[in-house]
């Protein structure tokens, strides 16, 4: 199938966008449904690991994520509410 599988410790050195892209690839593998059952389940268990890399990856760029407010001709800092923004 010329897709061998990540180790945890290789996904865990994955940038964000390393991560995304291998996920969508693994996304259009099991989609297009040419891949045996056995190694489709460990393309789905891998895939789990990676959105999970993803979501974890996101949470600390958000808690990272300052935004200056102006108030009274002052600037202050606050942690990002993203509920601020929508």
């Amino acid at each position: 199938m010329g897709h061998e599988l990540l180790t945890d410790e290789q996904i865990e050195a994955l940038t964000f966008e390393e991560a995304l892209e291998r996920l969508e690839k693994i996304v259009d593998q099991l989609e297009s449904g040419n891949v045996p059952l056995e190694f489709a389940i460990d393309l789905f268990q891998e895939g789990m690991k990676l959105a999970k890399r993803c979501h974890l990856k996101l949470d600390n760029i958000e808690q990272k994520i300052e935004v200056l407010l102006e108030k009274d001709g002052e600037f202050l800092k606050k942690p990002f509410d993203q509920d601020e923004v929508e």
